[in-house]
């Protein structure tokens, strides 16, 4: 509480006496300290400024110590510190502030007379410098909202998210038609779809998994439509195989040539829409395939939401509704014991560890085992599903990464649980993904019909009831938008932004989604990756490239490899992969999967950065000597458990 002293008497009487209140000083009392105050008011910048300021030297004492002092003590501090030159000193500095103050007010169009009010208001027992930078912080946070709020506007006109499919010149300006094939696994949706494709003159198939294009790659390379097989290229994020003169692609949806136009495009999984971190892709897939005749195939859910983008897109819709080509059904009653898992049987676990773990129990049964997960290299899943469907492997023991992909002639599903980790919790799975997975029991022609079980009752139980579930249509708006690379230059642009931290927030946050129909989206390792990029010397672009390298940031090496690349990109120096960096011997199963992944993430950055990764035919050489060392280590492990059975029985 402000105190002032002079008038207790005699401190105000000695003041008096010392003629040392003609200058405008006051003693005040305030915040444990005795200090001086001078007061006056300056012309400067425009402006007539009062001001009530502590000068530098004017704290005296503590309360305390100021009582116990002796009066000619108090005359001789009061005159050393209340001086006309300290008066002229602090009325320098006060207009010099005033002018700095009055003029960043009129480059922002903002009043100082709000900012520099304080000069007298502000109470406090800090000397003035304080004052000035208390003003001055809250200056500058005024002028970051009115830039901020200007930026906002100005990010707001740029882009309009309505305009999203306009921005495909190729599919805007040519007539298209949707063709939706929609049912559950083994419907033969995907069959159709590739057989209209594979007639096409020119046509891209687009996946979901590096997995899904290589198989479908080759299935059109099989096909003899006309008697001549097909010229067909693979593009992925880490692999290009371009056919001379090639007619047909086989594409990750990530991948889209958005500029050439063919008669035929397959959009595959297109309940895809929905997932949260990929479904921008779809999204971009649906508005800007520059197709003749469009193919969705996917789960029936999706419909509500194909048909609200093709009214959105003015382009004619037909919708094909197919049912299961087999019965799909419950077992009586669940599992129960190993020794109740049977040759033709998948056993879905949710983890590696888990997966690796009922691998070597169903093993020392005296069982050979195919292992399918997500860490594994397409090329590794793929030979494992290989020997399920030659017969080398009895079973199959895998992830719910079987559910997309990999057909197999399953005849019964086996689920060990129904409880997955979601990155945060464990929770119970979805009934779609539970339909999914359940789905791949039945291969039409092989087992006509597909038998569905869990191993415990409780899961038997919950898989019974989420089979019977009714599942909720896809929402028809809110579809995802991710940033592009022009998106954030066009934000750049009209701001001077160039953290990508900021231009993604600004994507996310102040761009026009005038109904909500199209979305801004972006994942939250982006999010992340974005504020560590920041700290290095790279453009908007190059920082933008590295935010999507599809490396995990949660495996400790891959993420220090992702740092070397763009550390070594903001140097401008070169990262090269040498033949002999691919000795596997002595590595365990999990770093060579990690070295495969690593091999491929250095393969993507090099179809995009080639003279600063040159090394792309180095690299996918190594992933693929990786992948086959992954499919040997899982091999021998799977030879061990048998033989460790049939030492046991012998």
């Amino acid at each position: 509480m402000n105190d002032p002293l002079h008038d207790e008497g005699d401190d105000g009487a000695l003041l008096r006496e010392l003629a040392l209140d003609q200058l405008g000083a006051e003693l005040v009392k305030m915040e444990g300290r005795v200090f001086v105050r001078f007061s006056g008011w300056v012309e400067a910048g425009g402006l007539r400024v009062p001001y009530h300021l502590v000068p530098a030297h004017g704290v005296l004492a503590k309360p305390s110590k100021w009582r116990k002092l002796e009066r000619d003590a108090k005359a001789r501090l009061l005159s050393e510190r209340i001086t006309a030159a300290a008066v002229g000193a602090l009325n320098a500095s006060v207009e010099h502030f005033v002018d700095d103050i009055a003029a960043r007010c009129e480059d922002v169009n903002l009043d100082a007379a709000v900012f520099l009010g304080q000069l007298a208001e502000l109470e406090t027992s800090e000397p003035a410098s304080y004052v000035f930078e208390r003003i001055g912080q809250r200056l500058e946070h005024a002028i970051e909202r009115a830039q901020e709020e200007r930026h906002a506007a100005r990010t707001k006109q740029s882009i309009n998210l309505a305009e999203y499919p306009d921005s495909f010149e190729v599919a805007r300006r040519m007539p298209r038609k949707f063709i939706a094939l929609l049912g559950p696994t083994n419907s033969g949706k995907t069959h159709r779809a590739m057989e209209a494709l594979a007639k096409a003159a020119s046509g891209v198939y687009l996946a979901p998994l590096r997995l899904l294009a290589l198989e479908n790659f080759e299935r059109l390379q099989q096909a003899r439509p006309h008697g001549e097989a097909l010229k067909v290229s693979l593009v992925t994020g880490e692999e290009r195989r371009l056919a001379e003169g090639g007619t047909h692609v086989a594409s990750t949806v990530e991948m889209l040539d958005t500029r050439t136009r063919v008669d035929v495009a397959v959009i595959d999984e297109i309940q895809m829409l929905a997932d949260r971190d990929r479904g921008s892709a779809w999204t971009a897939a649906v508005c800007g395939a520059p197709a003749s005749v469009v193919y969705l195939v996917g789960a029936p859910e999706a419909r509500r939401a194909i048909e609200a983008l093709a009214a959105r897109l003015e382009i004619p819709l037909e919708v094909h509704l197919l049912k299961r080509m087999g019965p799909l059904s419950m077992e009586p009653s669940a599992v129960r014991k190993l020794r109740n898992v049977q040759r033709g049987d998948a056993v879905i676990a949710f983890s590696r560890r888990e997966v690796l773990m009922w691998r070597d129990m169903i093993t020392e049964m005296g069982l050979s085992v195919a292992t399918v997960y997500g860490n594994l290299a397409p090329e590794v899943r793929r030979a494992q599903a290989e020997r399920f469907r030659d017969g080398s492997a009895d079973v199959v023991v895998a992830t719910d990464a079987l559910a997309m992909g990999l057909n197999m002639p399953i005849a019964r599903i086996i689920m060990t649980t129904t409880v997955k980790y979601n990155g945060v919790e464990e929770e119970e799975i979805s009934a779609s993904l539970a339909r999914q997975i359940a789905g791949r029991a039945g291969r039409y022609g092989v087992h006509e019909a597909g038998l569905v079980a869990g191993y415990d009752d409780d899961t038997h139980e919950v898989m019974r009831a989420l089979l019977k579930e009714k599942i909720a249509p896809l929402s028809a708006t809110g579809f995802s938008v991710a940033p592009s690379l022009e998106h954030l230059h066009r934000i750049a642009a009209v701001t001077g932004e160039t953290s990508l931290a900021k231009l993604l927030k600004r994507f996310m946050h102040n761009i026009d989604v005038p109904d909500g129909f199209f979305f801004p989206r972006i994942t939250d390792e982006q999010a992340e990756r974005a504020l560590w990029l920041d700290t290095l010397p790279l453009s908007v672009a190059e920082k933008f490239m590295l935010s999507l390298v599809p490396v995990s940031t949660k495996v400790p090496s891959l993420q220090r490899a992702w740092e070397q690349w763009a550390q070594a990109l903001a140097k401008k120096r070169v990262s090269k992969l040498h033949t002999d960096q691919g000795d596997l011997q002595g590595r365990n199963l999990q770093e060579v999967e990690d070295s495969c992944r690593l091999y491929s993430a250095y393969a993507w950055l090099s179809y995009r950065a080639p003279e600063y990764f040159p090394s792309v035919e180095v690299a996918q050489s190594l992933a693929r000597a990786a992948s086959e060392r992954v499919d040997s280590i899982l091999h021998a492990q799977n030879a061990a458990a048998r033989k460790k059975h049939d030492k046991k029985f012998r």
